[in-house]
C-alpha cells in the first residue's frame, strides 16, 4: 500500500470516528474533523503532510501525491 492510500485511509478513519464521537459524546469532536480537513486541504497545494513524512521514514513506498 502506498503512502497516498495510507494517508487517505487514515484521514477518512479519523473523520468518521470524530463524526461518530460528536454524535454520541460531545459536539466538540467536530474540531478534530475540521483539523483533518484543513490538513488535507493545505497538503493538496503544498504537498506537506506530517503523516506522509512519518510513513516515509518507516519505509512505506511513495505514491503520486506524497513522494
Amino acid at each position: 500500500m502506498s503512502i497516498d492510500r495510507i494517508v487517505f485511509a487514515f484521514a477518512g478513519t479519523v473523520i468518521l470516528t470524530s463524526l461518530a464521537l460528536s454524535q454520541y459524546h460531545t459536539v466538540e469532536w467536530l474540531w478534530l474533523t475540521a483539523f483533518v480537513g484543513a490538513n488535507l486541504f493545505q497538503s493538496a497545494f503544498t504537498g506537506f503532510c506530517p503523516l506522509a513524512m512519518v510513513l516515509k521514514m518507516l519505509g512505506a513506498k511513495p505514491g503520486c501525491a506524497f513522494k
